[in-house]
């Protein structure tokens, strides 16, 4: 693998980065990403290349270390990467799984030496798929108070427990769980985080339906599961410290900052269903107003994640502006999903038929999942409440006097 150090020029690498992309990626997915990925029983062969020529090369994951099969790329060179791949189309086909989203860069962050070098190149490769075990039916916001518990066995742990709406369980190998391991300890201690193989016969998924349609969520029992002794990642009853990590690592996923294809530009879909004035404009001022509005918002998101991402590489870890971007990215996203749902009108409504386009059904799809977004993740209501009270030092106001 080419190593990409400081000192070559990034237009340099541009150009190598074109090239690359040129002959790997496929024409056939260009501005696929999200419609490719969401066809998980049925990947074609294409996709299949793509995930294993961009897992091969590092990209997938494009700054992390050579030597456990990432990129090596400086922040620098992964952005002209994204530039390069949003030019064509070209999406991260791994990046809608949490092995690189949230796993795999807390593993970098807590992993022995031994962690790492078992699961960080399986999931550069997209060779393994991984879930998160966090909430539970009474600890969902209040995730402290969970109660799946992991017992020393002597040579291993036994778990028993329940979580829910851990996305892609039934498909997953393994399972970042926070269990609790001392039940005499205050909630946000005693708790563990432990990397658990999923093949086993102690651990049963059952999916959850949502209105969308298709869904990525289950119920997940643990009964009398196993996890050998090294399964903990980080100290013992030290888990809520990575568990957070995960979650700042999670709402990065979230907020952007890690590249696909690029959406087509509102102003140009809706030139496609609504009337248009004499010199080419959207006619109902009004729409138009609120497409600028959102044009705005989306830019100033951007704007606000590069400067954090930034700001955040200095300081070596989260920064106060990292907070506010969950909250925007949700409000961009669905403000951009109500708009495309106005613009079509009827057309946008259409759940199956041929009298309607493949992007007309996905769009009321896509409108009715990312109502979730507001709440996975954390919920925007517990965000606001955290940038309140811990970065803008607002009075809790939820106290009893």
């Amino acid at each position: 693998m080419a190593d990409f150090g400081g000192d070559l020029e990034l237009e340099d690498f541009r150009a190598q980065a074109k090239a690359w992309l040129e002959a790997n990626f496929p024409k056939s997915l260009a501005g696929k990403g999200a419609v490719a990925m969401s066809e998980r029983q049925g990947q074609s062969a294409d996709l299949a290349a793509w995930r294993k020529a961009i897992g091969d090369k590092g990209w997938a994951t494009p700054t992390w270390p050579t030597q456990y099969g990432g990129g090596g790329l400086s922040p620098q060179q992964a952005r002209v990467l994204t530039q390069e791949m949003g030019k064509i189309g070209a999406f991260n086909p791994l990046m809608f799984g949490m092995g690189i989203t949230m796993i795999g860069p807390t593993i970098l962050d807590y992993g022995t030496e031994a962690q790492k070098e078992k699961h960080i190149p399986p999931i550069v490769r997209g060779e393994v798929q991984w879930c998160v075990g966090y909430s539970e039916p009474n600890a969902g916001s209040d995730l402290a108070s969970l109660q799946t518990k992991a017992v020393d066995a002597g040579d291993h742990w036994v778990i028993n427990g329940q979580k829910t709406w851990t996305s892609g369980a039934q498909y997953s190998d393994w399972c970042g769980l926070l269990t609790r391991t001392d039940p005499t300890a205050r909630k946000h201690d005693g708790i563990s985080f432990m990397l658990v193989d999923m093949h086993q016969a102690g651990i049963e998924t059952r999916p959850i339906a949502l209105i969308a349609g298709a869904s990525p969520f289950c119920e997940t029992f643990f009964t009398d599961a196993t996890a050998p002794k090294d399964a903990l990642l980080g100290q013992l009853n030290v888990g809520w410290t990575v568990g957070k990590r995960l979650l700042q690592h999670e709402r990065a996923s979230q907020t952007g900052a890690i590249g696909g294809g690029r959406a087509a530009p509102l102003n140009q879909i809706a030139k496609r269903y609504v009337a248009l004035d004499a010199d080419g404009r959207i006619e109902d001022q009004d729409l138009r107003n609120r497409l600028a509005r959102h044009e705005m918002d989306a830019r100033t998101h951007a704007l606000t994640l590069a400067r954090v991402m930034a700001e955040s590489k200095e300081a070596n870890g989260a920064t106060n502006g990292a907070s506010v971007l969950k909250n925007s990215a949700t409000h961009v996203a669905q403000t951009r999903a109500e708009l495309t749902l106005e613009i079509m009108g009827a057309q946008g409504l259409g759940w199956q038929g041929d009298g309607f386009t493949r992007e007309e059904i996905e769009t009321v799809r896509g409108w009715l999942s990312g109502k979730a977004m507001s709440i996975y993740g954390g919920s925007f209501e517990i965000q606001n409440n955290i940038i309140s009270k811990r970065i803008l030092g607002l009075p809790d106001n939820t106290q009893s006097s």
